[in-house]
């Protein structure tokens, strides 16, 4: 059991693109697959895909690589997590690696990237960076 399902999550697919996996295979939830939407919304991965049915359900996403074939997903930091919940106003939101990176926030309207979050003026939990 994973105590931290976004933070697998994310290791899952960094790790995943540091050894040039085509498909990351992992358990299926309803957060990951929102977050996973987002990132394909940035850019960052392919595709992302529900498979099987009831229990046996995963989440296969697809990674995206430059074409010197190094992985789009330089790097990930988690930024709330289990034992301590970060939460930001729409104000403190900022430009993530002058503009190279995206905050992953857990707003009342779903799963946001920062600059969405500050257009529409709310706040959430900040879960992780990525850039």
């Amino acid at each position: 059991m994973v105590g931290d399902p976004v933070g697998d999550f994310i290791v899952r697919l960094t790790n995943a693109g540091a050894v040039r996996k085509e498909i990351v295979s992992l358990p299926y939830s309803q957060l990951k697959h929102a977050i996973a939407d987002k990132l394909k919304e940035r850019g960052y991965i392919t595709e992302a895909v529900k498979q099987g049915k009831k229990v046996k359900k995963t989440l296969d996403v697809t990674l995206r690589y430059n074409a010197d074939g190094s992985a789009f997903i330089q790097g990930v930091s988690r930024v709330s997590k289990p034992g301590r919940r970060l939460y930001v106003k729409s104000s403190e939101i900022f430009p993530v690696k002058f503009g190279k990176g995206t905050m992953i926030l857990s707003t009342p309207e779903g799963i946001l990237a920062g600059d969405e979050a500050r257009k529409k003026k709310v706040g959430g939990e900040n879960l992780f960076i990525i850039w």
